[in-house]
């Protein structure tokens, strides 16, 4: 084990040929119906198996330029082949491309945070203080893994697994100092237990967005949304700036089907058929 983080060759061939297999991978699997809502969609959706990918990468790199360089190429091939790899399969076509823009910018930081992160392996004080802010980023994935997993359960139990396997490894082996393996062990079971319990106090949602403004669903900030039966749940409009548009953000608290109300200036109501699974919808007029 202790290879995995610092005995690995790991050669420009072998990183961009991962990147492909991977990117391809995870389109094809996300694009499976019978393996939505599962830890499947997870890795296209959150951080926590990118994280992990992340570090290996910085922590089998030469220097801090080869960090930063090759954290960068990896996810500029992987995440946009994604998007590629669905675009056949999923009804939005090359629309889908608006959802990649937040993945760019998180690629675009790959270039200062690898360079950075590769301080990690000067085994010094000053890796913790690195590594903190990641694991907090990795804290707030645990706990939507428990959310969904509160939801759907035994859906995401994987995913929730793995991250917590992942926090123990990088307390374990990332530093070779005992001190460091120490306050770093400690320091991520205290996030653990944060997040942890602030998701397990709390009421479990679906947290998601049905749709965004579009021709076939049109709407904008002076238009009203809202549930016909208010016990599914509750309904926003809000601007994404990533997308530059005003989606529909939905909060569902429970499985079963009702319709979506959307309320023009005019007091004009359309209506939309939508079904709520175990984290997954169907949205339909």
């Amino acid at each position: 084990m202790k290879k995995l983080f610092s005995g690995i060759n790991l050669k420009w061939p072998i990183l961009i040929i991962s990147a492909i297999v991977i990117g391809v991978s995870v389109g094809l699997l996300n694009s499976v119906p019978a393996l939505f809502d599962t830890t499947i969609t997870d890795i296209a959706t959150y951080f926590d198996f990118w994280i992990f990918c992340g570090i290996f990468i910085i922590m089998n790199s030469k220097s801090n330029k080869d960090s930063a360089l090759k954290c960068f190429i990896f996810f500029l091939i992987s995440q946009p082949l994604i998007y590629l790899v669905e675009v056949p399969f999923n009804s939005m076509g090359w629309q889908l491309f608006r959802y990649y823009k937040p993945w760019f910018i998180w690629t675009i930081f790959c270039i200062p945070m690898g360079y950075i992160g590769y301080y990690i392996k000067k085994d010094k004080w000053y890796g913790l203080l690195i590594l903190l802010p990641v694991m907090v980023l990795l804290g707030s994935g645990l706990s939507s893994s428990i959310y969904n997993l509160k939801y759907s359960f035994p859906n995401h139990l994987v995913n929730t697994i793995f991250i917590v396997v992942t926090f123990i490894l990088y307390g374990l082996l990332l530093f070779k100092d005992k001190k460091l393996k120490t306050y770093t062990l400690i320091m991520n079971i205290i996030i653990m237990l944060i997040y942890s319990y602030n998701s397990l106090t709390s009421d479990s949602t679906y947290e998601t967005t049905l749709k965004c403004n579009s021709e076939e669903v049109p709407f904008n900030e002076n238009y009203k949304a809202y549930l016909e039966d208010s016990e599914y749940g509750t309904l926003s409009i809000e601007y994404n700036t990533n997308l530059e548009d005003y989606c529909l953000k939905a909060s569902l608290k429970k499985p079963g089907s009702t319709k979506v109300v959307l309320e023009n200036p005019s007091g004009e109501k359309t209506y939309y058929d939508l079904t709520i699974g175990k984290n997954t919808y169907s949205f339909n007029k």
